[in-house]
């Protein structure tokens, strides 16, 4: 049913909901909370953590009058609050619109509580009103809003929208009856509406099952259980594999000589190869790509390495042209000028290049390859197999090979990743320097920026990063902020700037410069995660480190590390909280980062573990969900038996497809 069709709601509201991205009843019963108060757990303002959050009942004294003139045309809208004897502030960054809403009264808030010298301060808090006739008892629902839009009215559209929808399960019956599932609708109702915690963690479980019961079904239907047979017969031998091998300044680990013996009995099989090579942070991952890409051009073929920019592409170049003295290299990247282009693909046509390697320009349709068998895909391409589906037109049956640096869960590949050979590799090259890590609290700043100093000084180059790019709301540094701080506050350091809304060029030539040392500290977003090695950049600065997951900051930390230097990594943070001092001692622990995905999903859910980088938007209507990963196992249980006992396999089959139609393009396949 449409929004505005629904009773009590109409145009006018609908059309302000529809800002949320729901415009029919059903959507709206899956906009979840991100969060819930417990109108029982109100607390006092004095005892709150700094940077914790926390809800507060007191009275609102007085809103300013708000300004909007000058250097303050940004609109920060400030209010007095007390609590009993105590008085604080509430603060609202690019939120005008609540000046409207604010009159002196008794409200809740609810929101992070910052205390600098004393002077509290609650930053962008959400609200409501107290009275004698206030309906807010128990667990409250708190939704993701936007606009302006009040919360009493997600809250009242979606009990409206739940009284009307009774969503019916994909899973089939026999399978709900068999494990006792609770029933979808009710589901929905206590999420919304939960009594308790556990009612509210119970549903969370269900509708999690569900999604992943629609998401596992379509990974399943798309990629079958096909196997392709080979075309391109590999001649190399094991001998000529074992003194390609000697190229290289070092011995391979015991983990490296798996992966390629893995690869090895691939690409000499009757199948053709599709395969998933992830490992650690400097495990050595290249090196085994470089053999791979040896056995197909010893044999005859074409190989070509696909890097995500082009700074990566022109390294990866290099190691190439390095390690392959004897074969011919081609690059091709947006960069190049179009006579280049040109001979580069007329050289491809006719089969003069053996190796390519370049970024997403080898994905155009006049770059056409004589006898191309062999494709790596490095990290950003691991979901890009809409993209890798055109380099499949430009060769026959193609073996590729796709490289993460993301360790993925092991309790969690099998389900994902089931199309895939999954080689990882455990080890790291004994002559890897572990890199420090300490937790920096703020009155130690100073004597890390004058230790920072000192290493510039001797030649070395550090990274800041920042969990954002803009001050758009004061709850975390931002990227342009540090710069201008840093650059004002050393100004015998070289300061560069990067983050995601840059040009790709102007990312590159910032990245570039840094490599050549013209600047000696990079101030950054995550942007630098998947990056390209500075064996002088020996200093990993993580602004609110507490913001991030345990691997996103060890691949942080997997930045630095890349020379014969000691290396460190610093992580900063103003909280108090005992769960995210605890999240930040365990990455200082292990170096492992197998060790920390799995502590990842264990301490922040599985919801967090498919984010934007690995699932794109399929699971982003369960992403404020808190369940647990038994949800997803559960769900492939049921998957599998239902295919096995082709249970409502054409429901399933067109509910799955509707929904995740756009996952052919996508999937490892």
């Amino acid at each position: 049913m449409q929004l505005k069709d629904l009773k009590g709601i109409g145009e006018k509201r609908a059309k302000e909901l529809s800002k949320l991205g729901v415009s029919t009843t059903e959507e709206l019963i899956r906009y979840y909370p991100r969060n819930y108060l417990d109108m029982t757990n109100r607390v006092s303002i004095r005892e709150v953590a700094h940077n914790d959050m926390a809800l507060i009942a007191c009275k609102l004294v007085y809103v300013e009058p708000l300004r909007t003139g000058g250097k303050y045309k940004n609109k920060t809208v400030r209010a007095l609050l007390e609590q009993g004897r105590d008085n604080f502030t509430a603060v609202w960054f690019n939120q005008p619109y609540v000046v409207q809403k604010l009159q002196p009264g008794e409200y809740l808030f609810y929101g992070r509580v910052q205390n600098y010298y004393d002077r509290i301060s609650l930053i962008n808090p959400t609200f409501e009103r107290l009275d004698t006739n206030s309906k807010l008892k128990g667990l409250v629902p708190v939704y993701p809003l936007k606009s302006g839009i009040p919360q009493w009215l997600v809250r009242d559209a979606v009990q409206k929208a739940l009284a009307v929808e009774e969503p019916s399960s994909l899973i089939p019956a026999p399978l709900i009856t068999k494990y006792d599932l609770p029933p979808l609708g009710a589901a929905f109702r206590k999420i919304h509406l939960p009594a308790t915690q556990r009612e509210m963690q119970n549903a969370a479980e269900r509708l999690a099952i569900e999604e992943y019961f629609t998401l596992i079904a379509a990974f399943k239907l798309i990629k079958g259980d096909r196997t392709e047979a080979r075309t391109n017969h590999y001649t190399v031998t094991e001998r000529e594999v074992a003194d390609f091998e000697k190229r290289f300044p070092f011995t391979f680990t015991k983990g490296q000589q798996t992966a390629v013996r893995a690869i090895y009995d691939n690409v000499t099989s009757p199948q053709r190869m599709n395969r998933l090579l992830q490992g650690d942070v400097g495990s050595g991952k290249t090196a085994v790509a470089l053999t791979g890409i040896f056995m197909a051009v010893k044999s005859g073929y074409q190989a070509v390495y696909l890097s995500p920019t082009e700074v990566l592409a022109a390294q990866n170049y290099a190691v190439l042209t390095r390690t392959f003295p004897d074969y011919r290299v081609g690059y091709l990247a947006g960069a190049c000028t179009a006579r280049e282009k040109r001979e580069i693909k007329e050289a491809l046509f006719r089969g003069e290049i053996d190796i390519l390697c370049g970024t997403h320009a080898v994905l155009q349709a006049d770059v056409q390859f004589a006898r191309l068998a062999f494709c790596v895909c490095d990290e950003q391409h691991r979901f890009g197999v809409a993209q890798r589906n055109s380099l499949s037109e430009k060769g026959e049956n193609l073996d590729v090979l796709v490289m993460s640096a993301t360790p993925i869960p092991r309790t969690l590949s099998l389900i994902f990743y089931g199309d895939l050979d999954v080689t990882t590799i455990p080890d790291k090259p004994a002559e890897r320097i572990p890199v420090s890590t300490a937790v920096i609290p703020p009155r130690k700043y100073d004597d890390m920026f004058l230790w920072i100093r000192q290493e510039i000084k001797r030649g070395r180059q550090a990274y800041f990063v920042c969990p954002k790019i803009e001050d758009d709301d004061g709850q975390a540094t931002s990227a342009e902020e540090l710069f201008e701080k840093l650059k004002n506050g050393m100004p015998d350091v070289r300061f560069g700037l990067l983050h995601g809304k840059m040009r790709e060029r102007e990312k590159d030539g910032t990245m570039s410069a840094f490599k050549r040392k013209e600047i000696d500290a990079l101030v950054a977003t995550t942007v630098i995660e998947v990056g390209v090695d500075v064996p002088d950049a020996t200093v990993m600065v993580i602004y609110d480190a507490d913001r991030f997951g345990l691997s996103q900051l060890h691949q942080l930390r997997g930045r630095v590390g890349r020379g014969a230097d000691k290396s460190y990594c610093f992580l900063l943070t103003e909280s108090e909280s005992e769960t995210a001092l605890e999240r930040l001692n365990i990455l200082r622990s292990t170096t492992d980062g197998f060790v920390l995905a799995e502590k990842d999903l264990e301490l922040r859910g599985s919801g967090d573990f498919l984010g934007t980088r690995q699932s794109g938007k399929f699971l982003s209507e369960i992403k404020n969900l808190h369940y647990t990963t038994d949800a997803i196992f559960t769900a492939k249980k049921l998957v599998d038996e239902a295919f096995e006992r082709r249970l409502d396999q054409d429901r399933i089959r067109a509910a799955a497809m509707e929904k995740y139609e756009s996952l052919k393009d996508v999937v490892l396949n």
